[in-house]
């Protein structure tokens, strides 16, 4: 049935979260106009979802994903990096000062002097 469709990807995942979101909220709210808004965006972006899963286009299909990615792609960077240095308990992170590079070194041996293989700065913390 799918066979020359373009199927799933990231971002029919994040519209389908997106739309179950706006129903719980629809639920959720008392107002029966603002309710049968947020029923109707709901079905509008599950539309959107089968829409585009079904679409037989992949060169658009996969630009749409793109810009997409382009988009959240620093922002859940950004969080997986917070992630890894709040579980990494045996080293520090910290940035380099003429690069900016982002440099880990071990947990606590003091003042130590620390070298950059990027740019090949060499600078003194404490860890």
């Amino acid at each position: 049935m799918m066979y020359g469709r373009y199927g799933q990807d990231q971002l029919n995942l994040f519209l389908l979260g997106l739309s179950l979101l706006v129903w719980v909220a629809g639920a959720v709210v008392k107002v029966s106009l603002a309710a049968r808004i947020l029923s109707a965006a709901g079905y509008v972006f599950l539309i959107l979802v089968f829409y585009r899963m079904f679409s037989r286009n992949y060169p658009r299909r996969r630009s749409e994903n793109d810009r997409f990615l382009a988009i959240t792609n620093p922002v859940i960077s950004r969080f997986r990096r917070m992630h890894a240095k709040t579980r990494d308990r045996d080293h520090r992170y910290f940035r380099c000062p003429g690069c900016g590079q982002l440099l880990r070194v071990p947990r606590g041996k003091g003042r130590i002097s620390i070298y950059c293989r990027c740019c090949g700065s060499t600078f003194q913390k404490k860890t």
